[in-house]
């Protein structure tokens, strides 16, 4: 399947890296990313393409190889050590045993990062060490519409490069039970631009964050509930975030 980066995104990334070429002799090596897409539940159509889009952008940055895998013996102490970052694209109660769930939370824990993005707040309902993990869980899409999202953190380098808002059109989550003291918000919806009159709208008191960062232990965890649509994951704003998210995540250069 050849599903090739758009031309601004390839011109963003070559950019990047001629900008970062003093950093990126100080990393000798790429980081090394498992990709995890287990569908327990509801399975997304674009987990495919967001596999090729995320090998293209790895490989066109020169800063990270990923590895896509459904298959939880993955999560072992000895395996997880050949990574630098666990990447989610997951929905339902992953068939993980006991053993393999601690090994996932003390890779992150000893200062490792995890990325979770669109469902992997979907995932999980019955583990509360993995809400303390991502800091929310879904709570219903009433909207999927073109929509405007405010960059709540401004000064971040994660979110910086998107200036002021961007409008894009995805399926908008919801987040229940989220820890809003233990996270920073990067990207939160604009409510102006959405129907709150809707069926199925939850009001809260810190509206609908869309991404953000938090700690958990001594790792780095990065979330963004955007990533349903082929047209998001091929966005190169879209892509341009996740790079600094698994950047970061890994503790590299953004």
């Amino acid at each position: 399947m050849a599903i090739m980066l758009d031309r601004r995104a390839l011109i963003t990334l070559i950019g990047a890296v001629t900008a970062r070429s003093l950093a990126a002799r100080a990393q000798p090596r790429r980081s090394r990313i498992l990709y995890f897409t287990h569908s327990a539940g509801y399975r997304h159509d674009s987990i495919e393409l967001s596999q090729v889009i995320l090998r293209q952008v790895g490989e066109v940055s020169g800063m990270f190889d990923i590895t896509p895998s459904e298959d939880v013996s993955e999560f072992t102490v000895e395996n997880l050590a050949r990574y630098d970052t666990v990447m989610f694209y997951t929905t339902g109660e992953l068939p993980m045993s006991g053993a393999q769930r601690a090994a996932l939370l003390d890779f992150v824990r000893s200062g490792h990062g995890f990325v979770g993005v669109h469902s992997a707040t979907d995932t999980y309902y019955d583990w509360p060490d993995y809400l303390e993990l991502i800091g929310g869980y879904f709570d219903g899409h009433p909207w999927h519409q073109s929509v405007r999202i405010d960059v709540a953190d401004r000064s971040n380098a994660l979110v910086s490069f998107l200036g002021t808002s961007l409008e894009i059109n995805d399926e908008i989550y919801q987040i229940r039970d989220f820890d809003e003291s233990g996270s920073r918000v990067l990207l939160r919806l604009d409510p102006a631009s959405v129907d709150l009159t809707r069926d199925g709208v939850h009001r809260r008191s810190y509206g609908w964050p869309l991404a953000w960062t938090r700690s958990y232990g001594e790792g780095r965890v990065f979330y963004t509930a955007l990533g349903h649509e082929a047209g998001v994951w091929r966005d190169s704003r879209y892509q341009w975030l996740l790079l600094n998210a698994i950047n970061w995540a890994a503790r590299r250069s953004i």
